[in-house]
């Protein structure tokens, strides 16, 4: 199965496409959840976060809770359709939580070679640091998904581009 990952401006486009199980939205506080209907309800997790790697006053750093719903939403998926993951940009918190969903469901296959098909699938991909390391933590494996992620995005430059395209991971 797949996760498809997407910013916000393109979900109702890949819920129609894809016809995903669930869906993940990882938002500023300030924004408003696409509304999927009723089809949706309990299969939609809504996470308010910024995309910062430091808490600045007035920002909503992620945290262990976030990480907590977000692998219990992911761990409830049953992989008979794909996982949908967005967030406003579609290239640092959804990034993350796909490679995090990757990881959760393909416990096996090293975080290195999960990191790579992340990057071969979307060269624009930041993963948001934070909740790497954070979901690194809650998993239990010992910095692997923190270096995985940072060796392959090191010395990638910021792209200057407002969102990014819809892209696909294996699961």
């Amino acid at each position: 199965m797949k996760i498809v990952v997407c910013p916000l401006s393109r979900v109702r486009e890949q819920v129609a496409a894809h016809a995903p199980e669930r869906v993940v939205s990882l938002l500023d506080p300030d924004f408003a959840f696409p509304d999927l209907g009723s089809a949706f309800r309990g299969r939609h997790l809504r996470l308010q976060l910024h995309d910062v790697h430091e808490c600045e006053p007035g920002q909503v750093a992620p945290s262990a809770a976030h990480i907590d719903q977000l692998l219990a939403f992911i761990r409830s998926w049953r992989r008979s359709s794909p996982l949908l993951i967005h967030c406003r940009a579609g290239i640092g918190r959804s990034t993350a939580a796909a490679f995090i969903a990757a990881c959760v469901h393909q416990p096996r296959i090293d975080e290195l070679a999960i990191a790579l098909d992340l990057r071969r699938a979307s060269p624009l991909a930041r993963p948001n640091q934070v909740l790497i390391r954070l979901a690194d933590a809650a998993l239990a494996r010992d910095g692997r998904m923190v270096k995985a992620i940072e060796d392959t995005g090191r010395c990638l430059r910021w792209h200057g581009v407002d969102e990014n395209v819809p892209f696909e991971i294996p699961a």
